[in-house]
């Protein structure tokens, strides 16, 4: 599979890569063998960029992925996690962690800390539940809230970590663009992890997130490229931005999968190429919970858009004129 780099240091990328927030149990519970079998499935598929984070699971994620890991060679590939986020232990009778999304049990509570010490504190709990020695990718995780912390102390505290060699790249991601371009005006982040705001059905990334880091060389991960389920299965009932998808949304969709159909390949395909039209984007993440999902996402994003799709997509207005597709390059 193609690799791309990000930073000075040149840390690698898969142009697919595997988003780690289903082997924290997101919506619904996985086993541990499952989560296993989908990494091993990322692997045998070239995946070598991995994704996780400690909101993912309450550390669920990051221990399962962790422990994949270790059994294959570190050099080989990339990991990133994030911070912002402390773990902290819960007193009294534990419930679930339902309200975050997560099929766990609350057994800590999430603690936004975007300190300096924080994020130290943050990066040195990561690495003991995922049992290795480094991470490649640190980012600061949806500081939406913490601006001020996030810009003042966070992420200094990064740049620190970064200059002592102790993670090869930085950045942050959110699920917004205003603040994510503020990180790539203002500070020196190699990387920003961009969810749901550049996808087939929302290119709000476009107006001044990938000029601006296009023009600065920050490399742009996205992620959410089915905008949580709509663009993967567009029905009735299916979710966009982790809630129940708008009508209109859903017919956008629907019509979006006829043409793709019509020029023989998928709705899936056509949301995975997508974004790498654009020259800032380096990789797409993928979420994955099981190695069924893990091989059609492999198998979706080596199929073949043919040039027509984009041709009726924007014929259709389902895509504006302006908007970078694959096989142009973005002005």
């Amino acid at each position: 599979m193609t690799r791309r780099t990000i930073g000075p240091g040149g840390v690698e990328v898969t142009e697919l890569s595997f988003g780690a927030a289903g082997l924290g149990n997101l919506y619904a519970p996985i086993t541990d063998e499952d989560a296993a079998a989908a990494i091993d499935a990322a692997w045998d598929a070239g995946i070598r960029y991995f994704d996780t984070a400690p909101h993912y699971g309450i550390g669920l994620s990051e221990r399962r992925l962790g422990e994949a890991l270790r059994a294959r060679p570190r050099e080989a590939c990339t990991l990133s996690t994030k911070a912002g986020r402390l773990l902290g232990p819960v007193e009294g009778p534990v419930g679930d962690d339902l309200a975050h999304g997560f099929a766990v049990p609350a057994t800590h509570r999430r603690v936004w800390d975007f300190s300096a010490d924080g994020i130290r504190r943050s990066l040195e709990a990561s690495l003991t539940r995922l049992g290795l020695d480094r991470v490649d990718i640190v980012y600061l995780h949806d500081p939406d809230d913490h601006a001020e912390q996030a810009f003042r102390e966070g992420y200094p505290a990064l740049e620190r970590l970064r200059s002592e060699g102790v993670v090869g790249a930085i950045g942050a991601g959110m699920n917004q663009t205003a603040m994510l371009t503020r990180f790539v005006r203002e500070t020196d982040v190699d990387a920003v992890l961009c969810a749901g705001r550049y996808t087939l059905l929302d290119q709000s990334a476009l107006a001044e997130l990938l000029p601006a880091a296009h023009e600065r060389g920050t490399a742009v991960v996205i992620g959410g490229v089915f905008n949580s389920g709509l663009l993967a299965d567009p029905r009735p009932g299916a979710t966009y931005d982790y809630t129940t998808a708008p009508q209109d949304l859903v017919d956008r969709a629907r019509r979006l999968q006829t043409i793709a159909e019509r020029h023989g390949t998928t709705l899936r395909a056509a949301a995975l190429a997508f974004p790498l039209a654009h020259p800032a984007v380096t990789t797409v993440l993928v979420g994955a919970r099981s190695p069924y999902e893990v091989r059609d996402a492999a198998a979706q994003f080596a199929t073949d858009v043919p040039e027509d799709f984009w041709k009726e997509a924007r014929a259709g207005e389902l895509l504006p004129a302006h908007v970078p597709v694959p096989g142009e390059a973005a002005e």
